[in-house]
């Protein structure tokens, strides 16, 4: 049976951290209350982790998302399904991005909602093709956006809980 949380059992409180952030449904926003109230792991120290964590995936999806398009494109079927799905894509955000510009895939990556995020970030990123230095440092922002919004819901509802019970 799939059972990831077996995956961190023998995993020291720091790398279960790092890795939990890593994945794309959890990303940071499970990993930093993990870290600090389940672990009790310094603030700090969960902070750059849980960003480490959320920027890997991020630059690994940003460096081979065009080759894998490159490739995906070249095949019959897959290719004119998957371009028609861009440029509609493309066409249906694209004055959304050139009006916001940077500012939209910073807040888009910082706010800690599902769907949202490094990951999402970064096929965003991809579609309105952002270079790669440019797309990696607006993601790393939202990233560390997200971390400290996270931190500080963490900080403030497990001080509440504690307070009330």
């Amino acid at each position: 049976m799939f059972n990831p949380v077996e995956w961190f059992v023998s995993l020291p409180p720091e790398w279960t951290t790092f890795f939990i952030s890593m994945f794309p449904v959890t990303e940071l926003r499970a990993s930093i209350p993990i870290g600090i109230e389940v672990y009790g792991l310094a603030v700090w120290k969960v902070w750059i982790l849980a960003v480490l964590g959320d920027t890997i995936p991020a630059i690994v999806i940003l460096y081979f998302t065009p080759y894998v398009h490159k490739w995906v494109v070249k095949k019959k079927f897959l290719g004119g399904i998957l371009t028609k799905k861009l440029e509609s894509a493309e066409k249906a955000f694209a004055g959304k991005h050139n009006k916001y510009g940077a500012i939209a895939l910073i807040i888009f990556v910082g706010i800690p909602l599902p769907m949202t995020g490094s990951w999402t970030g970064s096929l965003v990123a991809f579609i309105f093709n952002i270079p790669f230095k440019k797309s990696l440092s607006l993601i790393t922002a939202g990233v560390c956006m997200a971390a400290t919004l996270v931190t500080l819901i963490t900080l403030f509802a497990g001080e509440t809980l504690r307070l009330l019970f």
